[in-house]
């Protein structure tokens, strides 16, 4: 028997970030929606835990212990008391290191293969809990649909969403490392007063109506400075894609992937064909949201 499990994207239509906390993190103010960019999760019985991975940039996914959703089959268990001997097979179709939560994703993924495989009856609460463990944006990937993040990112809360809003994403060349990004915005941030984060009620107003041009009025990225810093190159990917009417361009999360809010999927067609033609990414994919989190595709 195995379980396949399908796990969405995710963008940050705002990422607030707080001053550097006294364990490292940040405190954060994390809207996130999830796209129609999908990972599937395979968990089959196996003699041992082990990892492989297919699909675009699939050399760059490590296969040892440190991958997520190895991680999350080794805390399930030792929380039910049984060995992870399982084959986690990850199909990639989320961006590898782009900002758009794909190792959270493996690692949501794989918890509800395993929790499904080994029929724990496991809550929602206690897998949510694992889920926190594993990384602050782990939560969401199980999730799904709009959410307020808020600590680390991984306190949620769900949102309303009135319609479909449509995305394009353009990969960068090369990937950032977040804690990288975050060191990067602290030392940009140094000797300065940051703000305590907090969502923007115009935002969250945007995605309850549903409306496009609300929404791309009000995005932001607090990263974005820091991602800029160390990428120089995303600006004119973000620039190409303004140019071709994108509502609104912003790098996703703590990048390189940069994100383009459109009207509709014509305008979405329009844009990606403009980055594909300028040169300034790797690929570009279309995409919507909101979509569900961490779904049982088969069994």
């Amino acid at each position: 028997m195995s379980v396949t499990v399908r796990v969405p994207a995710k963008v940050n239509v705002q990422l607030a970030v707080g001053p550097a906390r006294s364990d490292g993190f940040h405190d954060l103010a994390n809207v996130f929606l999830a796209v129609s960019l999908y990972d599937e999760v395979t968990v089959t019985p196996a003699d041992e835990l082990r990892v492989t991975c297919e699909g675009p940039d699939a050399d760059l996914v490590p296969l040892d212990r440190t991958n997520l959703a190895a991680r999350a089959a080794e805390a399930l268990a030792a929380r039910y008391g049984r060995s992870p001997d399982v084959h986690l097979h990850i199909a990639k179709d989320i961006p590898v290191a782009g900002g758009m939560a794909g190792g959270s994703a493996d690692g949501a993924a794989a918890l509800v293969a395993c929790d499904a495989l080994w029929e724990t009856g496991a809550s929602r609460d206690e897998l949510l809990g694992i889920c926190a463990e594993l990384g602050s944006d782990v939560p969401f990937s199980l999730v799904g649909g709009a959410a307020l993040g808020i600590g680390r990112g991984e306190q949620l809360t769900p949102l309303e969403v009135g319609g479909a809003f449509h995305w394009v994403f353009a990969m960068a060349d090369r990937g950032l490392s977040t804690p990288a990004v975050f060191r990067e915005f602290d030392r940009l941030g140094e000797g300065t007063d940051i703000p305590e984060p907090v969502a923007s009620q115009e935002l969250l107003a945007a995605l309850a109506k549903g409306d496009p041009d609300a929404l791309a009025a009000t995005v932001s990225n607090d990263l974005q400075p820091a991602a800029l810093s160390l990428h120089p190159e995303l600006a004119g990917t973000l620039a190409t894609g303004r140019a071709a009417g994108a509502l609104a361009a912003l790098v996703s999360g703590s990048g390189p992937t940069t994100a383009f809010l459109v009207r509709d999927p014509e305008s979405a067609a329009a844009v990606a064909q403009a980055l594909v033609s300028s040169g300034t990414c790797r690929t570009v994919r279309t995409a919507s949201g909101p979509t569900p989190g961490a779904t049982v595709a088969g069994l």
